[in-house]
């Protein structure tokens, strides 16, 4: 037997080898360490583990590094192309209801599809408090909007984890840390808007904040990071974010006020020299030229239609995504390649800060780079490949969520109205209780927790689900409920009415649902669906590999037998099977190949033709 001192212990691939039992990033049994049993690891092993290199791994480390800043620039060049797409293919639509004076339920759902529609919550809310301060829709609406918002903002992480779709592993971590965001949110949601519903509590308490207050118009700050990206986003398609909020504006105008503004309105496009179009020389539409450098983006059309506008947004978005998808597997790849050998004991210890400061650090990130979208799509990677767990992603989108309420502050600031500040806090205030009531009591902490965990595992049940998840939650659901609620706005004894048993359908469709997955053995069955929805999947996956290989083994029996290759022409009742001989029953004696398709047993060719 091998001596353990004197093997590599770089060269080792499993904890069971290592005298210290302990796991490596890398590993072949990584997937089964349970977090429980991870050992503490001392600062001074971190310290060694981070700062004890040879010159080649110094060198190394610096190309990984150089690597990971040249992958994450471009990563969130692609967030801020597919934020500026989704404007430009949603953004009127958006404006359109952002604009409308509704219920509660319906200006909750006007948020979360606002927001999916932009992928922004900073745009959502920074439209809302400017349409606050242009006195477009009250402030209680208002409140309830920025609740929908804080939900539709979580959809991009989640969009950002099916990226590692690839290993089913590192899906199963991914969308765990992008769902303790939704479920948070969600559940904060679930909470606060009846609670707000019956007592006003956002509102009475940010009024009374707010009370005596003067507001002073100040200048939009714009954060360092979005000063390096946006720029160069700019060059590509930009979209005019006045023109949304202008729509907002004027959607409760009839058509025929002169005040009315739609984006009908700004078409076609026209340009002094379409050869060569400035911001100063041409009429834009939603796709608009920086007003800083004058020029216009690469997708700017003179002459262009609202649809072609449309259609050149659509072009960014795909675009977008392949870039994500590309930078995503670059990001994972080498980070892994980094990480590659490091033990997770030391790797937990030094990501494994008090809670309250992560809270901090998130917000410090968010208030950075002005997006809790950026902040949470660039660490779900990290909660992917194992850096990084669902205990310390928690606390850090918490303070995203705190952070990303400094861009309501700053719209609230350059509005100059005091109610609008009041919007901005009651943002501040609805995420600040959410914290209150879920992070400080474990018990509370767990539930979103496990609750992503369980939508963790239900992706290696079936990795389909995270595009049902996010259709489901964030588009059907929301324009159902927005639907229904609409009915009672029509002042129509009958909408009414039927508004009235769709809401109560839908409450004992849900009540029957929840009571069928609980204790009639639901959960079971979903579980099983997925099971047989993946392993279709995978059978067509390998369907290529299989017929190869049933088509080898075919022809080893045709050669057993001496079976001719015409002989199941139509017509023919010739003998098939011919007497074999030493040699060929030497043939069928040999092992079958290396490679068998999945649910098959290899046997030998007398059982074949059996």
């Amino acid at each position: 037997m091998e001596d353990p001192q004197k093997v590599n212990p770089k060269e080792i691939r499993s904890r069971a080898d290592r005298p210290t039992g302990s796991t490596h990033i890398g590993d072949t049994d990584f997937e089964m360490e349970d977090p429980n049993e991870i050992g503490d690891a001392t600062w001074g092993e971190v310290l060694s583990a981070c700062c004890v290199h040879s010159a080649p791994e110094w060198f190394m480390i610096l190309v990984g590094f150089v690597l990971v800043c040249f992958f994450l620039y471009f990563f969130l060049l692609g967030l801020d192309i597919m934020g500026t797409s989704a404007k430009v293919l949603g953004g009127c639509t958006a404006g359109t209801i952002l604009g409308d004076d509704t219920n509660p339920v319906a200006a909750l759902m006007i948020g979360i599809l606002a927001t999916v529609l932009m992928q922004s919550s900073s745009t959502t809310t920074s439209i809302v408090v400017s349409l606050v301060g242009a006195d477009t829709i009250p402030a209680r609406q208002a409140i309830y909007m920025i609740m929908g918002a804080n939900i539709g903002t979580s959809v991009t992480n989640t969009i950002v984890a099916m990226g590692q779709m690839g290993d089913g592993d590192q899906l199963e971590r991914a969308f765990a840390g992008a769902t303790v965001h939704d479920l948070f949110n969600f559940l904060t949601v679930s909470i606060l808007f009846p609670v707000e519903l019956i007592t006003g509590y956002l509102f009475r308490v940010t009024e009374a904040i707010t009370s005596g207050v003067v507001v002073e118009k100040g200048d939009k700050w714009v954060g360092p990071i979005k000063k390096i990206v946006s720029p160069v986003g700019a060059l590509i398609i930009k979209a005019d974010k006045k023109l949304i909020t202008a729509v907002a504006k004027s959607a409760g105008l009839s058509d025929d006020d002169p005040d009315k503004v739609t984006c009908e309105s700004k078409y076609p496009t026209k340009c002094d020299d379409p050869d060569k179009p400035t911001k100063d020389t041409c009429k834009a539409g939603i796709i608009n030229c920086d007003s800083k450098t004058n020029a216009c983006p690469a997708f700017f059309q003179a002459g262009a239609t609202l649809s072609d506008d449309e259609v050149s947004g659509g072009v960014c978005f795909f675009i977008s995504l392949v870039i994500l998808v590309v930078c995503l597997i670059g990001l994972v790849t080498v980070l892994q390649k980094m990480l590659l050998g490091m033990s997770t004991r030391i790797l937990y210890k030094a990501t494994n800060i008090n809670g309250y400061l992560a809270i901090l650090v998130g917000v410090g990130i968010t208030i950075l780079v002005q997006s809790s979208s950026i902040t949470t799509s660039t660490l779900t990677p990290l909660v992917g490949i194992g850096a990084l767990r669902l205990e310390q992603m928690l606390p850090l989108t918490l303070g995203a969520n705190i952070g990303t309420t400094v861009t309501a502050f700053l719209a609230s600031l350059v509005s100059g109205k005091v109610v609008s500040l009041q919007v901005a806090l009651a943002h501040l205030l609805f995420n600040i209780t959410g914290i209150v009531i879920f992070y400080p009591i474990p018990f509370m902490r767990k539930i979103p927790i496990n609750g992503a965990r369980a939508l963790g595992k239900a992706t290696r049940l079936w990795r389909g689900f995270p595009i049902v998840y996010i259709f489901t939650l964030f588009i059907v659901l929301p324009l159902i409920l927005f639907g229904i609620s609409a009915l009672f706005n029509q002042g129509s004894v009958s909408f009414t009415v039927l508004g009235a048993v769709l809401v109560g359908i839908l409450v004992f469709g849900l009540a029957y649902y929840i009571f069928w997955f609980r204790f009639r053995g639901g959960a079971a069955k979903c579980n099983d669906c997925f099971e047989r929805r993946q392993a279709k999947q995978a059978a067509m996956a390998n369907l290529s590999d299989d017929l190869d290989y049933m088509k080898a083994r075919i022809a080893a029996l045709a050669e057993h037998t001496g079976l001719p290759e015409d002989a199941v022409e139509e017509g023919e009742t010739e003998e098939l099977i011919k007497p074999s001989d030493d040699k060929y029953m030497q043939e069928a004696a040999l092992p079958p190949p290396s490679y068998a398709p999945a649910g098959v047993e290899s046997g030998s060719d007398d059982e074949m033709t059996a």
